[in-house]
Parts: C-alpha cells; sequence; structure tokens
C-alpha cells in the first residue's frame, strides 16, 4: 500500500467519510465535519438514523448473501471510514474463508486502510485497492489478483452512487462491473433518495456546509441500476424495510439486493 503524506488530510474542511463517520457515531471525524453534520442534521434530523440503518442494511444483505446464497467473494466500492461492522467481519463470521476487496480513492480512508485489512478468521482474505469508482476496471484489476471471477461474487455500492451527478454515468460503472462477474453473482446497493422534503433540505444545506454536493434519486432511477437482475424479496424498498429484524419506520434510502442469472 503507497504511503499518503498527512497534507493529503486537510481537517478544516468538511470531509463526506467523515460527516459520515460522525453520524454513525464514530471517533474518525473532525470539528469541520461535527459542524457541516451538526447544519444538515438541524434541518433534516433524521440523516443519523438513515447513517446507522444503512449499516444495518449491509449487515443484513451480507448475512443473507453469505447464509442463503452461498457467495464467499465481497468488492464494497466506496467503502469509508470503519465503523460498527464492516463487510469482512459480517462475512468472515458466518463463511471464515470469505474474500473481501475494499475500494476507496480516499486519502483519509486510505489513512486507515489498516483497520480494514485485518481478517477475522485465517481461512479469510480482506484487501484494499485504491481506486475511484469511475475507473471500474481498475477496481476489476485489483480484484482479480484476490478474487476467482469464474465464482459469484457480491458488488456492493453502499451510499456512494449520489456522488455521481449523471444517472447514466452511474449505471455504465454499475454496469461494468456487474458484466465482469460470473452468473450467480450479486448486486448490493443503497442510495438516498429525494422521497421527502426534510432530506432535500439536508442535502442543499450539506453544499451550503462545505461539503461535496450528494445527487438524492427517485426509487425509480435506482431501479434502473438493477435492470436485468433477479431481485431478492422484498425487492427495492426502504433500507429499514429490507428483511428487518423488527418493524421500523421508512427512511428516505432505498436499496435492494439483485443477482446476475
Amino acid at each position: 500500500m503507497a504511503a499518503v503524506e498527512p497534507a493529503a488530510v486537510d481537517s478544516e474542511i468538511p470531509h463526506a467519510a467523515r460527516i459520515w463517520n460522525y453520524w454513525m457515531g464514530g471517533k474518525d471525524n473532525y470539528a469541520s465535519d461535527r459542524a457541516a453534520g451538526d447544519s444538515v442534521a438541524a434541518v433534516y434530523p433524521e440523516i443519523v438514523t438513515m447513517a446507522r440503518e444503512s449499516r444495518r442494511f449491509l449487515i443484513r444483505a451480507v448475512t443473507f448473501l453469505a447464509q442463503e446464497r452461498g457467495v464467499r467473494q465481497f468488492v464494497d466500492v466506496g467503502t469509508g471510514l470503519p465503523t460498527m461492522e464492516n463487510t469482512h467481519e459480517v462475512a468472515q463470521y458466518v463463511a471464515p474463508e470469505s474474500r473481501i476487496v475494499y475500494v476507496d480513492n480516499d486519502p483519509t480512508v486510505l489513512v486507515h486502510a489498516r483497520a480494514l485489512l485485518g481478517n477475522t478468521t485465517a481461512e479469510g482474505v480482506t484487501t484494499y485497492v485504491h481506486a475511484d469508482y469511475h475507473d471500474p476496471d481498475l477496481i476489476l484489476a485489483g480484484a482479480r489478483e484476490v478474487l476467482d471471477f469464474d465464482e459469484p461474487v457480491a458488488v456492493m455500492f453502499m451510499g456512494v452512487l449520489g456522488y455521481e451527478p449523471d444517472l447514466a454515468v452511474a449505471r455504465a460503472i454499475v454496469g461494468r462491473l456487474m458484466d465482469a462477474v460470473p452468473s450467480g453473482s450479486h448486486l448490493v446497493l443503497w442510495d438516498g433518495t429525494d422521497t421527502g422534503s426534510e432530506v432535500v433540505d439536508g442535502a442543499e444545506k450539506l453544499v451550503e456546509s462545505g461539503g461535496v454536493p450528494y445527487v438524492l434519486r427517485t426509487p425509480a432511477q435506482l431501479a434502473r441500476c438493477f435492470e436485468g437482475l433477479e431481485p431478492a424479496e422484498p425487492g427495492l424498498v426502504p433500507i429499514t424495510h429490507w428483511r428487518p429484524e423488527e418493524a421500523a419506520e421508512p427512511i428516505d434510502a432505498y436499496g435492494a439486493v439483485g443477482r446476475k442469472g
């Protein structure tokens, strides 16, 4: 792993991964991140719930794929900072031999990458590819060093495609990765949706606070990323309604799991 100069991390500028880390109750954030996070939460208090429910969705989706679909290989694109239970911890708890490739291009995430590289089992593999999701071929090249592309792979985009303003580009990125994996592979995706006025206000406040713009899409737009895939029940729904352990209110974030036939 290439070294990252400390200057690459600017604590004075709000940072997407650190803001999200703050909302999730993590400690890898600075005053600028907390100020931006509080500014968004002032107009959209549910953002904290969304952040934490997004990780619960990840845990349920990865558990489902490992337990019920027999998936043993995962590519987590745009992984962000480690908080709560991470993909490798969930997968390797179910199946110790699971192999996980984390992908991110962020210098802050890279600084923390060693925290992600610790296997929870002797049989498993956990590694990190420094790449932007706009370069899916670089992601695939790195993943192929660790994964067997003759066996199913779960490709995960967990709340990150909103940073790409063009839906066609986002769909092309997803499509390139899904085209490269074999039958029996799965797409796991969730993103924020414009399903309420307060979440739209929150997105605007994020930009005003110096954060990176995040595009909220309609559920119908997100569904286009799953075209050609077989949806696992219950399909594309608010992430709090995707195989929940207990009843929960819907939130402005939709997700699904789809299988490549």
